[in-house]
């Protein structure tokens, strides 16, 4: 589902939003975690990969329409993006300018959620449920390497975005929207409801813990509303961003 601004075909808002824009930016995001998985994230005694339990969410997934593949998350999100250029007949032209102002954006979307933290888990950087409250699927970062910290945060950006953001609300926008016939915007609202409410639940430390559950909850809602209005690269760039100051200042 797009998102749900129009707008200057010639400024950075519209080109941001668009697939070769995001492919591009979310590239080497993209090639970080897949290389940090198999150098940092393997066990050496079992050969076994830890991965973030969102993209082991969406391989089960296609493992279950009968689709295998230890990278298949990365492909499919390439994929979804080529698939896109090619269908909006949009021009092959990829401008620095637009990238750097999404790195800076998603900086920027970064700042509500470590107020969300200092609000709901008191000092911000002084522990407690401020500190535990990172997005990485609830990742405990203490005693990891910095690479391995590098890897899960950038995983989490992608992966709980794909599922939860990409996935998640577009299939109950299209229930909500197109069976239900709820008009476009108060099925976007329920869309991103769900998909925030199914963000906290896949957190399993929220389940017994309203306070992490209301954190998680919240930051559904704003990763939800940033996803539709300003698209898919700049709310993994938020959510990347978020994770690696939880794993490098807050843990």
């Amino acid at each position: 589902m797009a998102p749900s601004h129009v707008r200057d075909k010639f400024g950075y808002a519209w080109a941001s939003t668009r697939p070769l824009h995001i492919l591009v930016f979310l590239l080497p995001l993209i090639v970080v975690y897949e290389i940090g998985s198999v150098l940092f994230m393997t066990n050496a005694r079992t050969g076994a990969m830890e991965s973030i339990r969102a993209e082991r969410l969406l391989r089960e997934l296609f493992e279950s329409a009968g689709v295998a593949s230890l990278h298949l998350p990365a492909l499919v999100i390439v994929a979804v993006l080529l698939i896109w250029q090619v269908i909006s007949r949009d021009r092959w032209r990829v401008r620095l300018s637009t990238l750097v102002l999404m790195g800076f954006e998603s900086l920027a979307w970064t700042l509500p959620i470590l107020v969300l933290n200092n609000v709901i888990g008191g000092s911000l950087f002084g522990g407690g449920a401020g500190a535990a409250a990172a997005l990485a699927g609830g990742v405990d970062f203490s005693g990891m390497s910095w690479p391995q910290k590098v890897t899960v945060a950038i995983g989490a950006g992608l992966y709980e975005e794909l599922l939860f953001r990409m996935v998640l609300i577009a299939m109950t926008h299209l229930i909500a929207h197109d069976v239900l016939r709820i008009r476009d915007y108060p099925a976007r609202i329920i869309a991103v409801i769900i998909s925030a409410a199914a963000f906290a639940l896949y957190h399993k430390q929220a389940v017994s813990d309203p306070t992490l559950f209301a954190f998680y909850f919240i930051a559904g809602v704003l990763f939800g509303s940033v996803y539709l209005w300003r698209g898919f690269g700049i709310v993994v760039g938020a959510h990347a961003v978020y994770d690696l100051v939880v794993a490098f200042l807050l843990s």
